[in-house]
């Protein structure tokens, strides 16, 4: 993302136009004052400042690197926006790595027609999402399609950023009898973006948890714990990302349904819906493998930084390779199995 400060476009003359144009887009001037006045201005950082295609960046490695393509429907939900989703999306993936995100790229698709003022919020939303996350946006790219021919705005975001402990975190890494915990309340991300898409009204509002997670994370790593794998449970939910490590690791998971939190709100809008809970998205949290032994004091270090509800759900096993199966209050079981379509679309 080339910024043109300094030269012969004034940086706050994009708002000229309410609206985006294919111009916007045409690499002349409305292109350039739109990326001075807009995106250079609301995210400014010496790397991005550089008055160049790119950024030279200065990382030790091993380096953790990830891209992620944002098509949220609406743009905006109670909660967030498609800008601090696709913040938040993006520097949470490089976390799963066992990584601090450092930096990242973002790549904007814009339809002829979108407001400005909704892309200035977007934007904003970015810069808000990113001094939470401790990253700086450092390069991107602008593009215009014409009318009908997108949804407002996407977003690609892609992240960098550097390995916290020296030890890898992954599915090979997880053992029998270590435990699962979970840093919070599950599900509130889909059914907030779905209650607005579909209408619904609850008598507590339901709020999404986007959330840079990455402070917990680190916390976590810092603590000496030995953390054997990651994941934010975003599309597929809870359910799907432990049947993903299952699989990977050719172990079995048992998960206590009572001990998963899932705010009652949450619980009530997945009933009226015929949709289980445990297969709606969370952009704000996560869940961590770690050895049994450490369990307790994860737990302490994750309600001590920004995870008052973290809670151990279950336990990996050496039988039943592949398989989670979710145990009720009165002892009933059943196996979790992957989605077999797309439960919810559009909502990351």
């Amino acid at each position: 993302m080339t910024s043109h400060t300094g030269s012969m476009y004034c940086p706050t003359a994009f708002s000229s136009y309410e609206h985006i144009v294919l111009a916007h887009g045409g690499g002349g001037r409305a292109m350039h004052r739109l990326i001075d006045g807009l995106f250079a201005r609301v995210l400014s950082c010496p790397d991005l400042d550089t008055e160049h295609d790119g950024a030279l960046l200065d990382l030790a490695g091993p380096i953790a690197v990830t891209t992620d393509a944002f098509t949220v429907r609406p743009l905006f939900f109670p909660g967030g926006d498609i800008g601090r989703l696709a913040v938040c999306g993006t520097v949470n993936d490089i976390a799963m790595c066992g990584a601090r995100p450092r930096h990242l790229a973002a790549a904007f698709v814009l339809e002829e027609g979108l407001a400005l003022s909704d892309l200035e919020s977007i934007v904003r939303s970015m810069a808000t999402a990113a001094r939470e996350a401790g990253v700086s946006v450092v390069t991107g790219d602008t593009k215009v399609v014409e009318r009908g021919k997108g949804d407002g705005v996407y977003i690609t975001t892609t992240g960098l950023g550097t390995r916290i402990v020296p030890r890898r975190v992954g599915p090979r890494a997880v053992r029998a009898g270590d435990s699962v915990l979970v840093s919070g309340p599950v599900g509130d991300h889909g059914m907030a973006v779905l209650s607005v898409r579909e209408g619904l009204e609850h008598e507590t509002p339901l709020q999404s948890d986007v959330a840079p997670v990455v402070h917990s994370v680190a916390a976590l790593l810092e603590a000496d714990i030995e953390v054997r794998f990651l994941r934010d449970p975003t599309r597929g939910g809870l359910a799907s990302a432990l049947c993903e490590l299952a699989s990977a690791s050719g172990l079995g998971i048992s998960l206590r349904e009572h001990d998963i939190p899932i705010r009652s709100q949450v619980a009530d809008a997945c009933e009226l819906l015929g949709l289980d809970p445990l297969y709606v998205a969370s952009e704000g949290r996560f869940l961590s493998v770690v050895a049994a032994a450490d369990a307790e004091r994860a737990l302490i270090v994750l309600r001590q930084h920004g995870c008052p509800q973290a809670a151990r759900i279950g336990e990996i096993l050496a039988s039943g390779p592949g398989r989670v199966i979710l145990t009720n209050a009165i002892g009933g079981g059943r196996v979790l199995d992957m989605l077999s379509g797309e439960q919810l679309p559009r909502i990351c």
